[in-house]
């Protein structure tokens, strides 16, 4: 008779016990409230800076009151088409299928974090973060974002190339070359940045195993891309399509103002300042492309007053125009946890 309840005993004893219960799944409205918070942090952050730079909205608004509507429509699509050729470029620099829709929203909403951070900081913490969700893995996005910079740092080369041979009449290719000072900056870039990774390597050997890490996946990640024709045209084409789109937005703001330039003497423009500015880390280009296009467009003749109002307008559509729908993208993909 003693043996029933040894036994019911013994069941109850292997029953879960009552602390394993509250250490279940936290609670899902908190995660809820949690990321609904951070998707208003972009938002927050716009409000901050519109408040702290009003002036350039004002003026630039100002400035664009009589230009063409049309023209600047024009401008307006390119910039959506701008997004689109760096969703290219990121699928073209990734061996991963990514899913187009959500690809082209990241890049939009990498669009409005890469006026926050310099040298294109934000855009990558953003696509990282949505590759990361995607299921790449660390080392590969990591790989993928490098030669995404890379890509677009050498396709720019045979574009002006291009220019310079098409058009030698149109284009002015002094514009190209830096003054003295910066030239002698660039070649020191060039031969401290090894000089400086071989001593940390050398200092502090834990970052060995991962720096020969990196370097073989992006390499084998490279050497794969460049193996698929789809991936080769994704990844090249678009980075020759990205300066180019940029050049379009200030032929269209220029000629919207009736700037007395061709479209062939605007597009130049923009790519001899932003080969010049492109070596100075400014969040977005903001500040040195603005320095380096209106000495460029008043190289060529233009009236001072209108090479300031051509640079406030592509500013305007660049920056200002895609920067609220690009926080709201980034706070909608926040929440559906796709960043």
């Amino acid at each position: 008779m003693t043996v029933l309840p040894t036994t019911k005993t013994l069941y109850d004893e292997t029953a879960p016990l009552p602390t394993t219960a509250t250490a279940g799944p936290k609670n899902p409205a908190a995660s809820r409230h949690v990321r609904r918070a951070i998707s208003l942090l972009p938002l927050l952050f716009l409000v901050i800076w519109a408040a702290l730079d009003w002036h350039t909205v004002r003026d630039g608004a100002t400035r664009l009151t009589g230009a063409d509507p049309w023209w600047l429509l024009a401008g307006a699509g390119f910039t959506f088409l701008g997004c689109v050729a760096a969703s290219f470029i990121r699928q073209g620099a990734l061996l991963d299928r990514l899913p187009p829709g959500p690809l082209l929203a990241s890049q939009f909403a990498a669009g409005a974090a890469n006026h926050v951070l310099p040298a294109s900081l934000g855009a990558h913490a953003v696509t990282l973060r949505f590759l990361q969700r995607q299921g790449v893995p660390l080392p590969r996005a990591t790989a993928s974002l490098a030669l995404y910079s890379l890509a677009r740092a050498v396709a720019k080369t045979p574009v002006v190339l291009a220019f310079v041979i098409a058009a030698p009449n149109a284009v002015r290719p002094e514009a190209l070359l830096p003054n003295g000072r910066a030239l002698m900056a660039a070649v020191t870039g060039i031969l401290l940045i090894p000089a400086a990774a071989a001593l940390v390597l050398a200092a502090f050997r834990p970052l060995r195993r991962p720096t020969v890490d990196f370097v073989r996946t992006a390499l084998t990640g490279v050497k794969g891309i460049h193996s698929r024709p789809s991936r080769f045209l994704s990844l090249w084409g678009g980075a020759m399509a990205a300066p180019l789109i940029q050049a379009a937005i200030v032929a269209s703001v220029g000629t919207s103002l009736d700037l007395p330039l061709s479209w062939l003497q605007l597009a130049f423009a923009y790519l001899a300042a932003s080969t010049a500015a492109g070596a100075v880390p400014a969040p977005g280009g903001i500040g040195p492309l603005d320095a380096a296009l209106i000495l460029t467009l008043a190289g060529y003749g233009t009236p001072l007053s209108l090479a300031t109002a051509t640079v406030l307008g592509y500013r305007v559509l660049t920056v200002w125009v895609p920067l609220l729908p690009g926080m709201l993208v980034m706070s909608a993909m926040v929440q559906r946890e796709l960043l």
